[in-house]
């Protein structure tokens, strides 16, 4: 998982770090005001890949109302773009987890697990600006309540693929 914000004086470096198209992504979230885009689902070009764009109305969550997900073939990069608190929960995809709905093989590329209360759960802060890449060995749980109240967050996700940021015949799930 990579975490951090647009608005961090490291920003420009944080991406420069990154495959092409995960800096691209992140500049785009920086660069758009998407805040104030049509909800939905689009297909965007990033660096010359072809991405998808979620943007999202939601409200954050308790927890446990809440279940772990992966993507294989996408990697998720998660932006706050209006609204909160928002917290994410992550931890490692050990290969101990018990699946509960698997959808990787359709376009959605998303596999649910049931919650585990033995595996070690972090959680991130999200404030406006903040994003999280996760890979698809990142299980992560995003849209989580902070505090006592569910709070409307405008959820950006970016959906890069994986086989365009490592070298060919690299990785295969």
């Amino acid at each position: 998982m990579i975490y951090g914000n647009v608005n961090n004086e490291f920003f420009d470096a944080q991406a420069a770090l990154l495959p092409a198209p995960l800096c691209g992504a992140l500049h785009y979230l920086k660069e758009q005001d998407l805040a104030h885009h049509e909800a939905g689902k689009f297909d965007i070009q990033i660096a010359g890949v072809p991405m998808i764009l979620q943007v999202l109305d939601l409200e954050t969550s308790p927890r446990e109302a809440l279940r772990p997900e992966i993507h294989r073939h996408n990697i998720d990069v998660q932006f706050l773009a209006a609204g909160g608190p928002e917290e994410a929960g992550y931890y490692n995809d050990d290969g101990t987890n018990e699946v509960d709905e698997d959808l990787l093989k359709t376009p959605r590329d998303i596999l649910f697990y049931k919650n585990n209360p033995k595996a070690a759960e972090g959680r991130i802060a999200l404030e406006v600006g903040t994003y999280a890449v996760y890979l698809p060995w990142d299980v992560h749980i995003p849209a989580l309540q902070a505090g006592e109240q569910p709070a409307h967050i405008r959820k950006i996700v970016i959906k890069v693929p994986l086989a365009a940021c490592l070298p060919e015949g690299t990785w295969k799930f």
